[in-house]
């Protein structure tokens, strides 16, 4: 009987997977649903806890009550008493008006407190009356409301540390923690990965309206043995960035591992170098970044080269009895005359000749890098693969970059 609940269940919250942990969970979640028990669901960032407050929620009693889910990391200190319990007018500046709070309006309903583990002592506090009590009181107020709110938290915080840590009561944990549900992290539900891996695939496919990705079998073994500290969003975002940005449908093993996180630094593989020692790049924001960082060492590598004028030739300050204000030489002036002597005065030449050099031109980023990928297209006689090399980005951005700009 659960077993079928259990498939029913999954297939209306858009649960994927058939994992013996996570069907334990669901199947916790339905036993305790009838039950007005408060609920703490534990799990990493990104496990999808938040279909777990709504399972409990529509197989109770309370399900044509109101459910309202509250992210309390969210939600500034300074107003999270008003927005849980509301305030009174004129209670602080900005209360123009009375407000109902949260545990007001769901009254005989169900509240989801995601990140509880976030919230202030003093709101803690408060928070522990409504449990023990059903009691509260509105910020700027002396009167006691009741409420009748089934209560389920969430939290990727451990919250016994926090304790020691004295950020989080005690007596709040014990009271929240009457009936826990730990949701599985992805990678001790490598049996799901591909199965929630096709799901987005086809899922973006249809939203872009392209054929969905797959992976080789090498890729797919990959893929499983991954850590996935991001958990399911994580494998999420990544199904959609290949969606995107891949030309080819069949996903190779060298292809997606720039797509996953290198576990030694944390950084995304394909923002580090290749066996080249050259950066990958995927996105136009990269390749102008990596042009400016490259002019910027240019142009500091031009200062060292350039000799002290100042040690060897006096500033104008110190030449006794001479005050002039230096004017640029005029573009009519022989070369030799340049070499022979200084021409601290034009007085002679005309008037015309004098006129002050143009603004330079202001390039726009995107002029900037049609220039750079024209002069690396010259310096290698056309050959592409080299000018993506001394450019340092992939063929496929240099091949995508020519036609846009109408370099072919």
């Amino acid at each position: 009987m659960v077993k079928v609940d259990i498939q029913t269940v999954k297939q209306r919250f858009g649960i994927i997977g058939n994992s013996p942990l996570l069907e334990r969970e669901i199947e916790k979640a339905l036993l305790i649903a009838p039950t007005d028990l408060t609920v703490l669901i534990i799990g990493e960032s990104g496990v999808g806890k938040e279909n777990f407050p709504q399972i409990i929620h529509q197989n109770s009693f309370r399900k044509h009550g109101p459910y309202i889910a509250v992210n309390c990391g969210a939600i500034p200190e300074g107003t999270i008493d008003s927005e849980l319990f509301g305030h009174e007018k004129g209670s602080f500046t900005g209360a123009l008006a009375e407000r109902k709070g949260y545990f007001e309006v769901a009254d005989k309903g169900t509240i989801f407190l995601d990140e509880v583990g976030e919230l202030p002592l003093a709101t803690q506090a408060r928070l522990l009356r409504v449990l023990e009590y059903g009691e509260f009181i509105k910020v700027g107020s002396s009167k006691v409301q009741k409420t009748d709110v089934r209560i389920v938290a969430a939290t990727n915080m451990d919250l016994a540390k926090a304790i020691r840590n004295g950020k989080f009561r005690e007596d709040l944990y014990y009271r929240l923690n009457t009936v826990p549900v730990f949701i599985p992290p992805l990678r001790d539900r490598k049996e799901d990965i591909i199965l929630l891996f096709r799901k987005f695939s086809n899922d973006f496919a249809e939203k872009y309206r392209m054929p969905p990705v797959h992976l080789t079998e090498e890729a797919k073994q990959v893929l499983t043995d991954y850590r996935w500290p991001g958990n399911i969003r994580e494998l999420k975002n990544i199904t959609e960035r290949m969606s995107i940005i891949e030309q080819e449908r069949e996903i190779s093993t060298e292809v997606l591992k720039t797509y996953l996180v290198n576990p030694d630094i944390g950084l995304p593989a394909l923002l580090q170098s290749d066996s080249s020692d050259k950066p990958f790049f995927n996105s136009e924001r990269e390749i102008l970044y990596q042009i400016l960082f490259d002019m910027r060492k240019d142009i500091n590598d031009l200062k060292k080269s350039v000799p002290d004028w100042n040690k060897n030739n006096p500033t104008v300050s110190e030449v006794p009895h001479i005050s002039y204000t230096p004017r640029p030489v005029p573009p009519n002036i022989p070369e030799k005359v340049i070499e022979d002597e200084p021409v601290p005065y034009a007085d002679e030449y005309a008037e015309e000749d004098w006129k002050a050099p143009a603004e330079p031109e202001t390039l726009s980023l995107e002029e900037v890098e049609k220039e750079m990928i024209k002069k690396a297209l010259e310096r290698n006689g056309g050959k592409r693969r080299s000018a993506a090399s001394d450019l340092k980005i992939s063929e496929r951005t240099l091949y995508r970059k020519i036609k846009e700009y109408g370099l072919e």
